[in-house]
């Protein structure tokens, strides 16, 4: 998070500076508002210090902080004080980073600073999502209503991300497999079959000799096929860390039949539960749409929303520009748009999610129903051919001695 230098006046008229983190100058200008002070510059501060801050802390696994985020909820609802919770939660984490962080964040707050302030020192644990709402939460003064939003757009990303990876990682964790046993086959046991059939002093079956030189192919050649995978791989990330590759990218993502409309709806479903907790929370729908586009985890969703947000900021709805992006399925759109006419907008895109959400399950379910048979019936004519192929010879040698 940026740490500002900044200068203002009080309701009185008196000089007042300071330094604070925050997200942005919006939050900072909100920051020392609560205190009565009327922001008037604010210059980000670039020194060692301030870096060093903004890296504090390792990265947590996002499930505990959904389980911090909870926790901390129900004890503030339950009438602690909040450097109270922060203390007792910093003894029963059961994560030892989360215990650390807690408890250098009681500190700070006793020292004088805000809850939201704390925040900023750990980016790799809470993001500007988590802060934003923070922000909401403390200045409207329910903390406890907005920490119990985040623990449930926590735990139901989460369970959405868990999905989504499984429909991944299966399928390509059975191919990569399969794809080391063939090359174990064709490298270490193929060539021992060959010596023996040299023996025999007699043709091979054409199977036999295609497989042979497959063999001697991929294990003349093992060693560059590694090395062009390894380049190609490199070059693949490099090009999507540039902006136009990685739009081209994630456009051939979202193409990829049935893959590509997992990740899309998957997509729907964060980006509506987010912009409804924000929206909910009392964000504005300008800022909310700016921290949900760095969320939407594709870039073409992204500068969709985007534009939606340059749109907006002219006057327009907001369904029309989604549905002229042609990213949004139309069935989110006309909800969109029936929020926007009924004055329930984060209604509607919580349903909007939830919707999506159990589409993605279905679906994911559906896909891995499919890929089981489909992938053992590949892997058995791979397999299979490879060993019928190199017991050909056997088999005629069997044939000739009966």
């Amino acid at each position: 998070m940026p740490v500002f230098e900044w200068e203002g006046r009080s309701q009185g008229g008196d000089f007042k500076k300071g330094v604070l983190g925050a997200p942005s100058v919006e939050h900072l200008r909100a920051l020392v508002r609560k205190d009565g002070v009327f922001l008037t510059r604010a210059s980000k501060r670039a020194d060692a210090a301030a870096k060093s801050k903004s890296k504090t802390g390792k990265r947590v696994n996002r499930s505990q902080i959904g389980i911090l985020t909870r926790q901390l909820s129900v004890m503030i609802a339950s009438g602690l004080p909040l450097v109270q919770s922060l203390e007792g939660l910093s003894t029963q984490l059961e994560n030892a980073s989360l215990r650390g962080i807690t408890a250098e964040m009681k500190t700070k707050i006793e020292g004088g600073a805000r809850f939201a302030e704390t925040l900023g020192f750990y980016p790799k644990c809470f993001d500007e999502l988590y802060v934003s709402l923070v922000v909401a939460g403390e200045e409207g003064g329910m903390l406890d209503t907005i920490l119990a939003r985040l623990a449930n757009y926590i735990e139901k990303t989460e369970k959405l991300r868990r999905k989504v990876k499984t429909a991944l990682i299966y399928p390509s964790s059975i191919v990569v497999v399969a794809v080391g046993v063939v090359i174990v086959l064709l490298v270490f046991v193929i060539p021992v079959f060959e010596r023996m059939f040299t023996s025999f002093g007699r043709t091979l079956p054409v199977p036999t000799q295609i497989v042979i030189g497959l063999s001697k192919l991929v294990k003349s050649g093992i060693l560059y096929m590694a090395a062009g995978a390894a380049a190609a791989a490199f070059l693949l990330r490099q090009y999507y860390r540039t902006d136009g590759g990685r739009k081209t990218v994630d456009r051939l993502i979202l193409k990829v039949p049935v893959i590509g409309r997992i990740l899309q709806k998957a997509s729907v479903a964060r980006v509506t539960r987010t912009l409804s907790t924000l929206i909910s929370s009392g964000v504005s729908i300008l800022e909310a749409l700016t921290i949900v586009a760095k969320t939407a985890g594709n870039k073409i969703i992204e500068d969709a929303l985007f534009r939606a947000r340059a749109d907006i900021s002219e006057g327009r709805s907001i369904s029309e520009p989604l549905r002229e992006s042609g990213v949004f399925p139309a069935m989110a759109v006309q909800m969109v748009q029936v929020g926007e006419a009924t004055g329930a907008l984060d209604n509607m895109l919580n349903k909007v999610a939830d919707f999506y959400e159990e589409d993605v399950d279905n679906m994911v379910t559906n896909l891995t129903s499919l890929l089981e048979p489909a992938i053992m019936i590949v892997l058995g004519v791979v397999l299979g051919g490879l060993i019928v192929a190199m017991y050909l010879p056997i088999f005629q040698l069997g044939n000739v001695v009966g």
